[in-house]
């Protein structure tokens, strides 16, 4: 789909699923995902359809994250419909390994501009645990602001947003 300066965003694949339960499998990851009930073997396989169909539908969806130095698979990151809401969420999820590297923000940045640029999208949603710091940081540092807390995936989350004029008056990267 695209690349950014050290990152390879390709769409998910059915291929991928292996590595997408494996990915999201250890406590640090999943407890951020809302834990083990929504991600184990089962939940991820039940899920892998919509991540699948959105890029179908949308031309965008959770996409799979690589070094373009290496080719070795990091995490996701993407856009998607955020539940029944009506709105649309940027999101990113990385192997424990990764984090504190940039690479959540440099994700989300480049999801957040090929939405309003290219997508054309006029508003973009993003959810985190709130015990998820990094995750707020990355959104505060994408220029996006909390909006509220709001129970989404089967937890409480908070809830930041950027609009279309917001991300592109406020561009520095």
């Amino acid at each position: 789909m695209f690349e950014t300066e050290r990152l390879r965003i390709r769409k998910l694949e059915p291929d991928d699923l292996p590595w997408l339960i494996e990915l999201r499998e250890p406590d640090a990851v999943s407890r951020y995902m809302g834990g083990r009930e929504m991600q184990n073997a089962e939940a991820i396989t039940a899920r892998m359809p919509f991540y699948l169909e959105c890029h179908e539908k949308y031309g965008f969806g959770f996409s799979v994250m690589s070094l373009r130095s290496t080719g070795e698979k990091i995490g996701t990151s993407g856009l998607q419909p955020l539940g029944d809401t009506g709105e649309i969420e940027v999101g990113y999820n990385l192997a424990e390994k990764y984090w504190r590297q940039g690479y959540g923000y440099e994700a989300a940045y480049a999801w957040l501009k090929y939405g309003f640029e290219v997508a054309g999208l006029d508003r973009i949603v993003a959810v985190a645990h709130p015990d998820n710091k990094g995750s707020w940081r990355i959104m505060e540092k994408c220029g996006m602001k909390y909006e509220r807390d709001q129970i989404h995936y089967g937890m409480n989350t908070v809830v930041y947003a950027i609009s279309r004029k917001e991300f592109l008056c406020g561009q520095t990267t």
